[in-house]
């Protein structure tokens, strides 16, 4: 529960600040930032390969044998594996930043140049150099059960990295009038600003810490002097697949980054493309990961339980538990992206503008749904790792990525900005689909009861949606978003906490909730029983 509140909270910041910055540099600039953070992100995933969560999963096991100098071990060969894949990412990202711009960019435009756009991926990439051996100690502490060092550093990070990206924007564009790039250039450069705070915070806890485990080292009496190239291959069978599922957004994006603007200028609608991917692929993608980190990280949190009624093959209780899992997806989810969709143009506008809302209001509204389609792969990987199945996550992957390859640059060319968005929505439906049914397959699980309740859910949010359009219906007599932002995010706020309210009300009352999460909780019995 505490990585899961560190975590919403770190993604909300991440929200919270896309405000404020986009009001600065518009959606050109939020796009330009695109260009830089969609590749740094894979290569963080592929220099990590997934590292620090396998080393988690390594000192668990050895403390658990009481082998900590096992553990020492491979903590240590871990941080120097990372420092290199570290420096020869860093190295691949700053000096091929040329290329990987022209990747991008169909041609030279007015408002991004491949100069601007090789800049910003040149800026973005010195975090490499740090972050990767720096998420090792993280996993070094989190297999030492101790998840306080992992959420606090995260917490730490995102506000060193906002407070260093906002305060450089409003200095470069408001007081001093500077460039976009150069503006947007020191905006990517925060995460390495921010990767080197949470390092303070680690090594603080490393040194309070340090005595302790020193001690536990001391007194293990037999030290077994496991192969290095044995300790890498164990290391490495873990990591394999905590790899895919953090590297899946970032790919369906690359794609995005790749063939969206080139297909756009093919079909002559090379001037809204900057803005169209930024929509979905920046400010409406950050949108949508509140209600995906809300419901996965609950759902997650089954996880450990799955794996061990797996190994001691408790059919029932995995059963329960897996469904429990999706349920919490689908109870959480379902309702927001309806409320996404029916109020796309007042909740855009009011946290990004309303300058391009015609063009923006629509595709976030089709966007809005694949919010569904990533909660439930992340949760499925997860759970087909959980009852040792995880080879099978790189299949689901690649079927969801070869779709979205084939069909991306077709289907803008049909549907112009909105095939982008389907695509994606179609690839992640069908990697879905897939990992259902591999559970069902492997377990002979049964989805009848997922499907009873997800009726019920469905059938509360229809209500909720139809309550939603008569809040706007009247609304529309008096304001409406076309006002100005503030205008538009009073809407939002008002409009979200009635459906909001009433969607968790029957939820409650319905017993519906307390099935899911398997128990009441008492916050909402004084709330909704008053």
């Amino acid at each position: 529960m505490l990585l899961t509140a560190a975590s919403f909270l770190s993604k909300f910041l991440g929200m919270i600040y896309v405000i404020p910055f986009t009001n600065i540099v518009g959606e050109t600039g939020m796009t330009l930032y695109g260009f830089a953070y969609t590749p740094y992100s894979i290569l963080i995933s592929v220099s990590t390969v997934g590292v620090p969560l396998a080393v988690s999963k390594f000192v668990s096991k050895y403390n658990s044998l009481d082998d900590y100098y096992t553990s020492m071990r491979i903590f240590k060969l871990g941080t120097v594996l990372m420092f290199i894949t570290g420096i020869v990412a860093f190295f691949i990202m700053y000096f091929g930043a040329d290329v990987i711009a022209k990747l991008f960019l169909a041609e030279e435009k007015k408002e991004i140049s491949l100069e601007d756009a090789a800049h910003v991926i040149q800026m973005v990439s010195f975090a490499l150099i740090i972050i990767p051996s720096m998420s090792i100690m993280r996993g070094f502490f989190q297999g030492n059960q101790s998840m306080g060092p992992t959420a606090v550093s995260q917490v730490i990070e995102q506000i060193a990295r906002i407070t260093f990206l906002l305060i450089g924007v409003f200095l470069i564009k408001v007081v001093w009038d500077g460039s976009n790039s150069t503006a947007v250039g020191l905006a990517t450069f925060s995460a390495f600003v921010g990767a080197i705070a949470s390092w303070v915070v680690l090594l603080m806890y490393w040194k309070n810490r340090k005595r302790f485990l020193s001690e536990k080292l001391d007194q293990q009496k037999k030290k077994v002097r496991i192969p290095r190239s044995k300790l890498l291959k164990e290391l490495f069978q873990y990591a394999g697949p905590f790899v895919l599922v953090g590297i899946a957004t970032s790919l369906y994006q690359l794609v995005d980054l790749i063939t969206f603007d080139k297909a756009m200028v093919a079909i002559g609608k090379g001037d809204i493309s900057t803005i169209a991917y930024s929509v979905f692929n920046v400010q409406g993608h950050k949108v949508i990961l509140i209600p995906v980190t809300i419901a996965t990280g609950l759902s997650l949190a089954l996880i450990p339980e799955i794996t061990k009624s797996f190994n001691l093959n408790q059919v029932d209780r995995l059963n329960k538990q897996i469904n429990q899992s999706l349920q919490i997806i689908m109870f959480f989810v379902l309702p927001a992206v309806a409320g996404l969709v029916i109020l796309s143009h007042e909740i855009y506008g009011g946290l990004f503008g309303i300058d391009n809302i015609s063009i923006a209001g629509p595709l976030f509204a089709w966007y809005a749904p694949t919010a569904l389609t990533f909660a439930f792969f992340t949760v499925t990987c997860s759970i087909l790792q959980g009852i040792e199945q995880q080879k099978f996550t790189l299949i689901s992957l690649s079927a969801g990525i070869l779709i979205k390859i084939l069909l991306n640059s077709l289907m803008i060319q049909i549907l112009a900005e909105k095939g982008a968005v389907i695509t994606t929505l179609l690839a992640t439906s069908v990697a879905v689909f897939l990992n259902l049914w591999r559970i069902k397959t492997s377990l002979k699980f049964s989805y009848r009861r997922f499907r009873k309740l997800s009726l019920l859910m469905l059938i509360f949010t229809i209500v909720m949606a139809i309550l939603l359009l008569l809040v706007k219906w009247l609304f529309g007599f008096f304001i409406s978003y076309n006002d100005g932002q503030l205008i538009a995010f009073v809407i939002t706020i008002i409009a979200v906490f009635i459906g909001g309210t009433f969607y968790m009300y029957f939820g409650y009352m319905s017993t519906l909730f307390e099935r899911i999460v398997g128990k009441r909780i008492p916050i909402l019995d004084r709330i909704f029983r008053r």
